[in-house]
């Protein structure tokens, strides 16, 4: 559990971390935007200026010793900023750095300025309107492009890390399951050969004859196991199964196994009409008895374990219930999680290879319903019903 704490944390900590690096870009591309404004301000200021210096009238005394090479130079080289300079009377007199030198898309720009509020620069009774140059609005919105980039870039490189993450559990999950199916296969193999040999014996005392019964029994309970240990990681035959039934089947085996203080209420067999659901039946099983394990070590020895059906459309709901220890809303998704558990010898795979055998294998769902420390958990597992086209032949 420590582990699923420590990747929250993570998250919440780069999440952070991430949160600094935009608000510092931001910062700094507002203070760069600022300092190029105000610089913008400034040759507007002077292409003002200069080229009123170059309309005010000559001094014919001195003509020879007035230099007008740095008011053209300025103009000049005007090439970013948009400039409308216009006359006392209103007429515009030039205009810079605009995609069009038409009169008419100029007295449009002009109103549209002095529509967004823009100050001119007065000099020498002229008026000078300009704007952000491409750049700079450029500059501005470059943190949103910054941080989309970014978002991007996180985006696909988790759903690659996630995939191949994913890839490489599955690929445990399927050699870890066919090694154990052929390990059990092992000592099974001998019991049924023990069995054998004592039948052959001819023994008369009932009471081994009730030993050896019971043996076989749970022999084949352990053939059970190591066939649904194989059919991990192969695509499993679904048939279409009475969904009643099935899980009254699972209540009756773990019921023989329960504490007597537990009770179970599961719903009839005879009572409901039959509901059919496309199903490996061993592989179900197998999520049931888990879920009715996990209800019996939450319980400690009493209380009631109940199970109801319902439909909904083209889907079958299965609800299992108990009023053991709960699990903590914080808790709902962990639980499916690899590894997790809350009990002392447990693995923490149970739930998982459940998840994976409702979700992957039978196109379902299996999720928390309702879960609360102290007031008990239910499990929902959602299914399709049976269809012939879903059989896998």
């Amino acid at each position: 559990m420590d582990i699923y704490k420590r990747k929250s944390h993570w998250k919440k900590y780069l999440a952070a971390v991430g949160v600094v690096l935009i608000l510092i870009s931001q910062f700094y591309a507002q203070y760069l935007s600022k300092r190029l404004a105000e610089e913008e301000m400034q040759k507007a200021d002077l292409w003002a200026k200069a080229y009123a210096e170059l309309n005010n009238p000559v001094n014919e005394a001195c003509s020879s010793c007035q230099d007008l090479t740095i008011p053209f130079d300025i103009i000049k080289n005007n090439q970013t900023i948009p400039v409308i300079l216009v006359d006392p009377s209103g007429v515009i007199l030039d205009s810079r750095n605009y995609s069009s030198t038409n009169p008419k898309t100029i007295e449009k720009e002009l109103a549209r300025l002095k529509r967004h509020g823009v100050k001119p620069i007065e000099s020498y009774g002229n008026k000078l309107y300009y704007e952000e140059s491409v750049t700079l609005r450029q500059l501005r919105f470059f943190p949103l492009m910054q941080l989309g980039l970014i978002a991007a870039f996180i985006f696909f490189g988790y759903i690659g890390f996630s995939s191949a993450r994913r890839e490489e559990q599955n690929r445990v999950w399927v050699g870890m399951a066919k090694e154990t199916a052929h390990q059990l296969g092992t000592p099974i193999s001998g019991l049924i050969a023990w069995i054998d040999l004592l039948k052959s014996k001819e023994l008369q005392d009932a009471e081994i004859t009730d030993i050896i019964k019971e043996l076989e029994k749970d022999i084949n309970r352990l053939e059970l196991v190591a066939d649904r240990f194989s059919k991990i990681g192969s695509a499993p035959q679904l048939l279409p199964v009475n969904i009643y039934a099935q899980l009254d089947d699972c209540r009756n085996y773990m019921q023989r196994r329960a504490p007597r203080k537990v009770s179970f209420d599961f719903p009839s067999v005879a009572e409901y009409k039959p509901i059919l659901v496309d199903l490996n039946a061993h592989l179900f099983d197998w999520v049931i008895e888990n879920l009715l394990r996990n209800a019996l070590d939450a319980m400690d020895g009493k209380g009631v374990i109940s199970a109801h059906i319902s439909l909904d459309s083209n889907q079958v709901h299965i609800d299992i219930s108990d009023n053991g220890k709960g699990i903590p809303p914080s808790n709902h998704k962990t639980v499916f999680q690899p590894g997790f558990t809350t009990k002392k010898r447990g693995w923490g795979l149970g739930l998982s290879l459940a998840k994976r055998i409702i979700e992957d294998y039978h196109e379902g769902k299996i999720f928390v319903k309702y879960g609360e420390e102290n007031k008990g958990t239910t499990f929902s597992i959602v299914l399709p019903l049976y269809t012939e086209k879903n059989i896998i032949s």
